[in-house]
């Protein structure tokens, strides 16, 4: 199995959106750690999506420099997780190992992560032993997003752990077969299961540019967690309203017997008021839960492509070299058979 695994092609998915600053520095770093390991191929498959500055036009530069790297340019920005699906349907490798262009991801870890897939794991993820290079906030709401959500989801997250992994190609063939186009990959990855080892490392601070995740972002990715795999926020209106019911009904108990014992009052206005707005925002949160469900449902019914591909650069020639030296190794492997 090792001797059969160096024999492989490794695939990097890597995202880009407004990188141009830190693209330079990515390659620099990263080609010569590829390059180290006991692999005849790898590829470096690049996304970009949407950009508004000068990646692409870098990323295409590089590639025809360098014919192992190939450039996926979609039709506009999708955002990262479609742009993280293109990469991953594009990868041609026997191991894909999706990683970020900022480096806060320690590209060095990834023989660590090849050499636990040679030994036989399907699946290594990299989890963050710290997150100092984070605010207080971010590792404060993080920390309780994921309590929150493997409290409400069967399906439990491993704590600290992001997109940058190995994947065996038997998990990327299964993750294709997942149709939603509402991509929570974090929550997929962990879905598809297969056995899996955890490597701990420190993640860096960001070589260059700025996060495109504002907090408005993160909270809405953080719903697209919690509902793409629980449907507890649902189920609990049912607990909230057997509640409401329940001190409704004894409340109207009080009422009927203290008329019966005391007679007849005038209510006040300002009791009556709060709780007609205390339970309108009630029913307010209700609908919203259950719409955050039914736009998902609508958006699954529509069908539409998670991405669109504008462009490939490098593919075909990629493609045919790989053909060429798979032919080779076969017919060496048919020989010494």
């Amino acid at each position: 199995m090792l001797d059969y695994k160096r024999n492989q092609l490794l695939s990097l998915v890597v995202p880009f959106y407004n990188e141009g600053e830190a693209l330079e520095s990515f390659f620099a770093r990263v080609v010569p750690i590829l390059e180290s390991i006991e692999f005849t191929q790898f590829e470096i498959v690049c996304v970009n999506d949407g950009s508004k500055d000068d990646t692409l036009q870098k990323l295409i530069a590089v590639s025809r420099m360098d014919e192992r790297v190939r450039v996926i340019d979609l039709t506009r920005n999708f955002g990262k997780e479609a742009a993280l699906t293109a990469g991953i349907d594009e990868a041609l490798g026997d191991a894909v190992i999706p990683i970020d262009a900022d480096l806060q991801d320690p590209p060095e870890l990834i023989p660590t992560l090849v050499a636990h897939w040679q030994k036989g794991a399907e699946v290594v993820l990299a989890q963050r032993a710290s997150r100092a290079c984070d605010t207080f906030l971010k590792r404060v709401t993080a920390a309780a997003y994921y309590r929150v959500h493997n409290t409400l989801s069967e399906l439990k997250l491993p704590e600290n752990v992001g997109d940058f992994r190995l994947m065996d190609r038997a998990v990327v063939n299964a993750l294709k077969q997942l149709p939603e186009r509402h991509r929570f990959m974090k929550g997929l990855f962990a879905w598809v299961g297969f056995n899996t080892v955890i490597v701990p490392y420190e993640r860096e601070a960001r070589s260059a540019g700025q996060s495109k995740f504002s907090g408005w972002r993160l909270w809405n990715f953080a719903l697209e967690g919690i509902t793409s795999f629980s449907t507890w926020p649902l189920r609990s209106w049912t607990y909230v309203g057997l509640a409401i019911a329940s001190l409704a009904f004894v409340y109207g108990t009080y009422i009927i017997a203290r008329t019966m014992v005391l007679g007849v009052d005038v209510p006040g206005y300002a009791s009556l008021l709060s709780l007609l707005l205390f339970f309108g925002g009630l029913q307010l949160i209700g609908l919203g839960v259950v719409g955050e469900y039914i736009g998902r449902i609508y958006d699954e019914a529509k069908g539409r492509p998670i991405y669109l591909v504008k462009r490939r650069y490098q593919e075909r020639r990629l493609r045919n070299r790989l053909t060429g030296e798979r032919r080779v190794i076969q017919m060496v492997r048919g020989q010494r058979g």
